[in-house]
């Protein structure tokens, strides 16, 4: 992603402009939009600025998850501009998250996905679309109920089809297009 598509602005309001216009606004998760709209999607922004203290907070969080009820907190993002700007050292780091979950006997209970805006799957070229299915302003860390993403997923006809749909969304989308839909000029057309 072109940096200078999105200003050096508030980190929070950013990604809940990414959350709008893509992951709902192009219904990248057809799951998405339920708990949003009930404002069950906690934001935080970070302040770290060593893997070490993200770890740290990501405890913290993780454990804040398991005891409050999902009507209240169905699911987290932690927002960390400041800490794992480099893809490799934030991919490095997401075996430490599982290694959190782990320690805190949350397996099965929840899990961590993963957000950056320089994310790139395996085997494809840092500038292919399907890469922009995952890839946030910031680097992010998503954390979900295991028994909400479980709901989710049985009530979907074909939750395998989602990847595919997104790939093929972005594929028409085309770069210019997601430059365009993350641009502060698209707040205009939001209102």
């Amino acid at each position: 992603m072109d940096d200078t598509a999105l200003p050096a602005s508030d980190p929070l309001e950013l990604t809940r402009r990414w959350i709008e216009r893509v992951v709902i606004g192009l219904n990248l998760c057809p799951f998405a939009k339920a708990v949003y709209v009930k404002q069950q999607v906690r934001l935080v922004l970070s302040d770290a600025s060593t893997p070490e203290a993200l770890l740290e907070q990501l405890a913290e969080e993780l454990l804040l998850l398991r005891d409050t009820p999902a009507e209240q907190i169905d699911t987290t993002l932690i927002v960390h501009p400041d800490v794992l700007g480099d893809f490799l050292d934030y991919n490095d780091f997401l075996d430490n998250a599982d290694a959190a979950v782990e320690a805190l006997d949350l397996q099965g209970v929840l899990q961590v996905a993963s957000f950056h805006p320089h994310y790139q799957f395996a085997g494809n070229a840092p500038d292919d679309i399907a890469n922009y299915t995952n890839r946030a302003p910031f680097p992010t860390l998503h954390l979900l109920r295991e028994d909400s993403v479980e709901r989710a997923v049985a009530a979907f006809p074909d939750p395998d089809a989602i990847v595919e749909r997104n790939i093929a969304t972005l594929e028409r989308l085309g770069l210019d297009g997601w430059n365009r839909l993350m641009s502060p000029e698209g707040a205009a057309r939001d209102n």
